[in-house]
């Protein structure tokens, strides 16, 4: 019992250290006068573009700044899966 809340425990501080490592890491994706940094929990931290831009221009470089963190996040998180192997044998009792 007390083996499976320790495993619970190290899974959630892997999991707290990959939040914090994702929050950490930046991503800049630019497109012409268009400018954006998302980090990788993909919060928007800065948007440039002139006036008069197409709104839709500004969404194109924004859905693309989001699917480059998707992509590079998925990489980092694969490397946790096999710590979180051992969640489906804590969760079968």
């Amino acid at each position: 019992m007390f083996d499976k809340l320790k495993e619970m425990y190290e899974l959630k501080r892997k999991a707290d250290q990959l939040k914090k490592e994702m929050e950490a890491e930046v991503f800049d994706v630019e497109s012409g006068d268009v400018r954006v940094r998302i980090n990788g929990v993909q919060k928007i931290l800065k948007l440039e573009y002139p006036d008069g831009t197409d709104p839709d221009r500004v969404k194109e470089v924004i859905n693309k700044a989001f699917e480059q963190s998707q992509k590079e996040m998925a990489k980092k998180m694969q490397g946790m899966m096999g710590g979180l192997g051992g969640l489906s044998d804590l969760l079968k009792g």
